[in-house]
């Protein structure tokens, strides 16, 4: 079991050679496909490619190396997946019927 403990541990873990072997051949398993666009109907064609852990490395890194806890996710897919870039955390904003409407009245 990797310690994932720390950035800078977990930096170590994807850069070793066992990480890499193991994401190339979950690439080849998932015919480089993201799974998530694959379900949905889409084709994802030169997408950056990322290998998830389905259950996150944080919380159960005994399952670290386990294939059946990765898949092949493209880049948006996987920022979805962890609500980055501004995926599903932003509010919506409320737009005003008239610009003027919050400004004060004299």
């Amino acid at each position: 079991m990797p310690d994932v403990s720390t950035h800078s541990k977990r930096a170590e873990f994807y850069n070793s050679s066992a990480w890499r072997e193991l994401r190339q051949s979950v690439l080849q398993r998932d015919n480089y496909e993201c799974q998530w666009c694959k379900a949905a109907g889409r084709v994802t064609t030169n997408a950056i490619l990322e290998v998830d852990h389905i259950k996150p490395l944080e919380q159960f890194p005994e399952l670290a190396m386990d294939p059946d806890n990765l898949r092949t996710l493209c880049k948006d897919c996987h920022n979805k997946r962890h609500h980055r870039m501004n995926y599903r955390t932003q509010p919506t904003r409320k737009k005003l019927k008239n610009k003027w409407e919050a400004d004060e009245r004299w």
